[in-house]
């Protein structure tokens, strides 16, 4: 059939998907990452207090203060490729589509600052993908990471007149694909370290005590997830302690414990002195791990009275992790492919 001659031209249908992570601000300065944490801490998801009461403290106080603190730790860890969860975040949307070939197209986006999902979302159906599996990599749930990446593609959607269909990629907690993976490249840079540690210390990122209070899963995925590591690593590290612990708390509120700090400090006070950190809650590296971890973690500890300590790469874009991307994102195409 011919097209008529004032028909828009729409382009070839096709099958995409949208790697999402939780964010970075565009550069290592102040006036960034005010920007960036404006929008993250104002998110009601992530911050669940009323506006009334959280608006002015954030703006009065944090906003003053805080970015300065927040840049000069993003400067540590940034590259000439950004910031380390930008630029791995871009390597994993590049490794997947060479995996799943010319028939899906993956993109890559952020919760909060750049690209911004909405915006990807609303590229992706304008080059013609008119299925879309929408990817959190949070291998955890929790509604301050997975359930607002949904709420963002859903305004993103709520613009749109024709909306592609979508799916979402579920948590992956304790797949056995993903525990696989975790425990090759866990046993990998183990095998590589210059000393043997003591202590395996499983550091989640921290979630206010309060929402597990009111039904939120993170907490179990956490600890199903650490439980299903240590029992795949047992047979070939017997000698090896395995711990879990949350980092990253923020304001005065009661946080999930044990401490990731107290726990480092702990640790070397009673004769630990040979500790390894692995971050199973974390797909990609960033500031939590490259500074908080790497840089303040290792002087806690060593501060402390602790002699050997390594903070471990997530998954990142190694082939342990990728193939387990691949095998995650295949299933949920299912049908489409």
């Amino acid at each position: 059939m011919i097209r008529p001659a004032d028909h828009p031209q729409i382009p070839a249908s096709t099958i995409g998907v949208l790697l999402v992570n939780l964010g970075t601000p565009d550069a290592p300065t102040p006036k960034a990452v005010r920007r960036y944490l404006k929008q993250f801490l104002s998110d009601r998801r992530v911050v669940e207090l009323p506006p009334l009461v959280w608006q002015p403290i954030l703006r009065g106080i944090i906003l003053n203060t805080r970015p300065k603190k927040s840049a000069h730790a993003y400067a540590q860890v940034w590259s000439d490729h950004g910031s380390p969860l930008a630029a791995i975040t871009a390597a994993q949307a590049r490794a997947l589509m060479a995996r799943l070939g010319e028939m899906v197209h993956v993109r890559w986006a952020m919760r909060y600052g750049n690209p911004a999902l909405g915006a990807e979302l609303a590229a992706m159906k304008q080059a013609g993908c008119n299925r879309i599996l929408i990817a959190p990599l949070y291998p955890q749930y929790s509604g301050a990471t997975t359930a607002t990446a949904i709420d963002a593609a859903g305004e993103a959607l709520a613009a749109m007149r024709w909306q592609p269909s979508i799916r979402t990629l579920p948590p992956y907690y304790d797949d056995p694909g993903h525990i696989a993976a975790l425990k090759a490249d866990i046993a990998r840079q183990l095998a590589a370290l210059p000393f043997q540690p003591e202590v395996l210390l499983l550091s989640f990122h921290g979630m206010p005590l309060r929402t597990l209070e009111l039904g939120d899963p993170y907490h179990c995925h956490c600890q199903k997830t650490a439980r299903l590591l240590s029992e795949a690593l047992a047979a070939d590290y017997p000698d090896l302690r395995i711990e879990v612990s949350f980092q990253s708390r923020f304001g005065r509120a009661k946080w999930l414990e044990p401490f990731t700090e107290a726990t480092l400090a702990a640790e070397a006070a009673q004769g630990t002195r040979r500790l390894a950190v692995a971050t199973p809650g974390f797909s990609a590296d960033c500031l939590e791990t490259r500074e908080e971890l790497a840089i303040r973690g290792k002087a806690q500890f060593m501060a402390a009275g602790g002699a050997d300590f390594a903070v471990l790469d997530c998954l990142n874009d190694s082939e342990a992790g990728m193939a387990m991307l691949e095998t995650l994102v295949r299933r949920e195409l299912s049908g489409w492919i």
